[in-house]
């Protein structure tokens, strides 16, 4: 929750009762509580404004997927995400359930002779 462990919460804890002090700490966590129930709900009328005003050819529309750190992760790994997941599928308890082992894999593999360089892209680099 927000990166916070057991000791921040009860330091919290402990100076909202001091500011607040014993009567009136229990109105203010719920008045604290109400707020954030109501910015929820505007959150999610905003966001349900916006599907519906955008039509139905964003209806799997996510704002999330703005932020560009889940814009990259889902357009440019994704697919690579996609093939580990399918890739690991069948390993169980660090076997392989189809028989290949990791050797097997890398025998697929062609193996570079002696003095021949790796293949070389100059737009990777």
């Amino acid at each position: 929750m927000f990166g916070l462990g057991w000791p921040e919460i009860l330091a919290l804890v402990v100076i909202a009762l001091l500011v607040f002090g014993p009567e009136k700490l229990p109105q203010a966590a719920a008045q604290a509580g109400r707020t954030l129930r109501s910015l929820r709900q505007m959150a999610n009328n905003a966001k349900q404004d916006l599907q519906a005003g955008l039509g139905p050819e964003f209806a799997n529309f996510d704002p999330t997927d703005l932020n560009p750190k889940n814009f990259v992760r889902k357009h440019l790994t994704g697919d690579l995400e996609d093939e580990w997941r399918g890739a690991t599928a069948g390993v169980a308890g660090g076997a392989a359930v189809s028989g290949r082992t990791g050797t097997d894999v890398l025998d697929d593999f062609d193996e570079l002779g002696y003095g021949e360089l790796p293949p070389y892209d100059s737009e990777a680099t």
